[in-house]
């Protein structure tokens, strides 16, 4: 079969892009000497605090970290149990366990691929706490109906914002939503520093909390009487490094111009396959999505070996890459409890973490993982809606 996609892949696919003002941004801080506790992380701090409205924000050395702030931030006890997708990355869920908190895996909605409101429903108990959401590829979940059942279920929410910088629900910043939200800074994000996570929220009660886990170089800036613990902090350290903030708060400037450009890319590729019978998850009016990844289905029954024959006409595509979390061998295989060292009266626990889950299987096989096209388009768009259109004829 003749390879209908001949362009370079390699420019227009490069991420992240760098240039000379990231350079000197980290430069500036190896040149200062302060390249572990240096101003500029506070800086960081300050520019999400402002890009999302929240009040308080505090530096992680990763997304996996400012989650494990989020869930300990809450001071939930163990055997509670928390609603989480099972379609999302580790991550989102994991770093619960370690507080002995339950997750309860719920379905994903096939609208918007996030947690699906009426699965919710029908998982919450008398032990049900709060809600993990996720932004899944960029793409905002249902925000609106998922915190109705947590204002009338008195669930906090817990967001994950990871895929969606710039990502908007009715005119409000992704990342403004939850009662803690976070933000994953790693290297394939939109907003990367290398690696680092955003810990957000607009309780300062939240805020200390998540200061004591992790930071204890801030504990003295707190106001309350937490800053007796400055000297030993809660023993875990989170703190994010100053060249990763000089490089994050770099990254941040430029994320609008790259959103628009990916957005431009992604939307113009997606009409045409839209036209050819693709569901390219364009989102409604009061929903304005980013394109951490591009992912797409084929709205009626995909045909045999489609993936296959996209890539002989030369097309980068594969399946997504999170495998669905309650199939994994961590909890299949029973060591979720050995982790999270549950106390007496949690109930049956595999249980709580098992469950079919056929409409979120189903709809995960269907997904198609195309390049994030990042750059200057060099003719290679107009070429995959090509390969596209003969794959299916």
């Amino acid at each position: 079969m003749k390879k209908v996609v001949t362009k370079s892949h390699s420019e227009i696919t490069r991420w992240p892009i760098l240039d000379r003002s990231d350079e000197s941004a980290v430069i500036d801080v190896l040149r200062s000497g302060t390249i572990s506790k240096g101003s500029i992380i506070q800086v960081l701090e300050n520019e999400y605090k402002t890009f999302t409205g929240r009040k308080y924000a505090l530096a992680h050395n990763n997304g996996t970290s400012g989650l494990l702030a989020a869930f300990f931030s809450l001071g939930l006890s163990p055997g509670d149990e928390v609603l989480v997708p099972t379609a999302t990355f580790w991550a989102s869920v994991l770093p619960l366990i370690w507080l002995g908190l339950v997750p309860v895996f719920c379905e994903s909605e096939p609208e918007t691929l996030g947690i699906d409101p009426e699965d919710m429903l029908k998982k919450i108990t008398p032990k049900t706490k709060a809600v993990v959401i996720v932004h899944l590829w960029g793409l905002p979940c249902k925000v609106e109906e998922i915190s109705y059942i947590a204002r009338k279920h008195n669930l906090k929410i817990i967001e994950d914002a990871s895929h969606a910088h710039g990502a908007e629900y009715n005119g409000k910043l992704c990342g403004a939503f939850g009662d803690v939200s976070v933000f994953s800074l790693q290297g394939d994000k939109l907003a990367p520093a290398g690696e680092g996570g955003i810990f957000i929220t607009d309780d300062y009660e939240y805020y200390e909390r998540a200061t004591c886990l992790g930071d204890i170089s801030r504990i003295n800036e707190l106001t309350t009487p937490q800053r007796r613990f400055a000297a030993t902090g809660f023993g875990v350290k989170t703190r994010i490094s100053s060249l990763a903030a000089a490089l994050g708060v770099s990254q941040l400037k430029k994320l609008k111009k790259n959103n628009q450009l990916r957005n431009t890319n992604h939307q113009y590729l997606s009409h045409k396959l839209q036209a050819l019978g693709f569901d390219c998850f364009i989102p409604s009016s009061n929903i304005q999505r980013v394109y951490f990844e591009f992912i797409i289905r084929y709205s009626e029954r995909e045909p045999e070996n489609l993936l296959q024959t996209l890539q002989q006409l030369g097309c980068h595509v594969t399946r997504p890459r999170y495998p669905l979390l309650h199939q994994q061998p961590f909890f299949t295989e029973g060591w979720y409890k050995e982790v999270g060292r549950y106390p007496k009266g949690c109930g049956d626990l595999d249980q709580i973490i098992s469950g079919s889950f056929e409409k979120t299987i189903t709809e995960n096989n269907r997904l198609i993982k195309l390049p994030n096209f990042c750059g200057e388009d060099n003719g290679i768009l107009d070429q995959y809606a090509e390969a596209f259109r003969l794959a299916i004829s």
